[in-house]
């Protein structure tokens, strides 16, 4: 069995113009507010600035993300991992189709938005804020896992071996994520992701890496 690939874009329906104007007005607070960010800083960014840079008001910013924090973590990796996860070969192992679907996202954040990824899991590390509501976006994204891996081992969805596994998994992902920033983003980050999979599955090992 060959994985599931995403349908072209031309095969998908065109937005329509008020689709498109959503679009656009996130994307330009989302712009204005990593801009602002790199200027001056993430505590001396305020709403108003943000409003007046991407042109619209504040109360749009708000309608558009609740704070300050959504818009810093405001990413679109759940769907494309469950995707990844689904179309891989139903008699792989599932740890081998977390590996590569994981991978894959990692791989696809640091290509797509390097400085943009580097900048936000550097926020989560230095703002407390940020980093609480990273913690609660990873809990969601760790119930779409729990469902996933449910649907492959056979196992409830909310029963306490997934619960346990994908909580590990979140927590695992998070730690890498931050050793990635706290250390300068120097090392491969799809590599670290491994590296978190392996401890998980099999423990610290001998040594000091």
């Amino acid at each position: 069995m060959t994985p599931a690939r995403t349908p072209p874009s031309a095969d998908r329906p065109r937005l329509g113009l008020r689709e498109r104007k959503k679009i656009r007005t996130r994307t330009a607070i989302r712009d204005a507010t990593y801009a602002l960010i790199g200027e001056q800083g993430y505590d001396a960014t305020t709403i108003e600035q943000i409003a007046e840079r991407a042109e619209v008001s504040p109360s749009t910013v708000l309608r558009y993300f609740p704070a300050k924090e959504d818009i810093v973590l405001t990413d679109e990796y759940d769907d494309a991992i469950l995707r990844e996860l689904h179309g891989r070969p139903a008699d792989e192992p599932w740890t081998d189709s977390l590996r590569y679907a994981l991978r894959k996202a990692a791989a696809r954040a640091t290509a797509e938005e390097p400085g943009i990824t580097r900048l936000r899991w550097r926020l989560v590390a230095e703002v407390p804020a940020v980093r609480s509501r990273m913690a609660q976006s990873m809990s969601v994204t760790g119930r779409l896992l729990g469902q996933a891996l449910a649907e492959r081992t056979g196992r409830a969805p909310d029963g306490l071996e997934v619960r346990v596994l994908t909580t590990a998994l979140m927590g695992g992902l998070m730690e890498a994520f931050l050793y990635w920033a706290e250390h300068g983003h120097r090392e491969n980050l799809q590599d670290l992701v491994d590296r978190a999979l392996t401890v998980i599955e099999q423990g610290p090992g001998r040594g000091n890496p």
